[in-house]
């Protein structure tokens, strides 16, 4: 689980796309005092790639930045999840030529998980 979140962090640095966040779920809930599997979303982008999204659909900005979901089963499979850039044109209507803006989200997941 560390090593897939440390693989995505690198790739982003070596891409120059801004880590924005990222959010320790399981963290905040043994904070908490509850018990929750490794969970961590990281929630990163490039403003010079979403900001065209965000100007043809501003309901965008919902989904944006780009977001990878992290998480760790019990058996200690890690799986990765993310919104797909064709579901975002659907749900947000901005036009297709705009989906290479957000498609490097697939590969960074892909390349995360080794």
């Amino acid at each position: 689980m560390d090593e897939t979140a440390a693989r995505l962090q690198a790739l982003l640095e070596e891409k120059e796309v801004k880590l924005f966040c990222l959010v320790d779920h399981s963290g905040e809930a043994q904070a908490a005092g509850l018990e929750m599997p490794p969970t961590k979303l990281l929630i990163f982008g490039s403003p010079k790639a979403g900001t065209p999204v965000m100007l043809a659909a501003p309901s965008a900005a919902l989904d944006l930045p780009l977001k990878i979901l992290i998480a760790e089963a019990p058996d200690k499979q890690v799986s990765l999840s993310w919104n797909d850039p064709a579901w975002l044109e659907q749900r947000h209507g901005f036009p297709g030529d705009l989906l290479a803006n957000l498609s490097a989200v697939g590969m960074f997941a892909e390349k995360a998980a080794g």
